[in-house]
């Protein structure tokens, strides 16, 4: 269903990027954040999902900026090199959000652009919501949410954490609730990655229930 394509960012650094278009005219566009493990099958997965539900979708491959055609998978050794390249990407924010910004330009044809993310793809979402010019944004367990929580989304935005998600206690998630109440913040009876089914923490209620929250959202705010 998708192709990859090029963007260019505003500082001339140019991405590769997931697109996955819709049959007939998109209701909108979602910008989709990978999470550590790069615009991998999972997260093209997800695209193509929300060009069934009838939405351009755009997967921005962001470690690009430092190592081109980054796509792991779930071993303890993946883990460990996505989590370098994620302190790569979190030593300039700024990059990150001018390549996401880029993915907003590219999916704009389509009308309104919302934008859902994934572990370190979470934390993206939250930081674009507050910065960048989204129309919806669907942030799942990101961890370093918490650390951003005096930034307030521009947009409607949701969360997903799991109640048994060992990377985010649930004080954290209570802090972002209280310091937000704006923000709608959905807790699962499931642990970190749930909405994955590529990992042994997947839990396809909880996975369901979310995607469902999260079409709600597009419906009503990109149509």
């Amino acid at each position: 269903m998708g192709e990859t394509i090029t963007l260019t960012a505003a500082d001339g650094h140019v991405l590769d990027a997931y697109r996955a278009e819709p049959e007939g005219d998109p209701k909108g566009a979602v910008v989709v954040i990978q999470e550590i493990f790069g615009v991998n099958v999972h997260i093209r997965d997800v695209a193509d999902r929300l060009a069934a539900e009838g939405y351009l979708a755009i997967a921005p491959a962001i470690f690009d900026r430092f190592e081109k055609g980054v796509e792991l998978g779930y071993s303890e050794d993946n883990v460990a090199l996505g989590r370098e390249y994620k302190t790569k990407a979190n030593d300039n924010l700024d990059n990150v959000m001018a390549d996401v910004r880029a993915a907003w330009e590219a999916a704009s044809e389509a009308g309104k652009v919302g934008v859902i993310g994934y572990c370190w793809g979470g934390v993206v979402v939250w930081a674009a919501a507050c910065r960048l010019d989204f129309d919806a944004a669907s942030g799942y367990y990101g961890a370093g949410i918490v650390d951003l929580k005096d930034e307030t989304p521009k947009c409607p935005t949701i969360l997903h954490f799991g109640k048994y998600d060992g990377s985010i206690p649930m004080d954290d998630v209570d802090a972002i609730s209280a310091a937000h109440p704006e923000v709608t913040v959905y807790v699962y009876d499931a642990g970190h990655g749930f909405n994955c089914d590529r990992r042994d923490s997947y839990n396809e209620e909880s996975a369901r229930t979310a995607l469902k929250r999260t079409l709600g959202l597009f419906a009503g705010n990109l149509g």
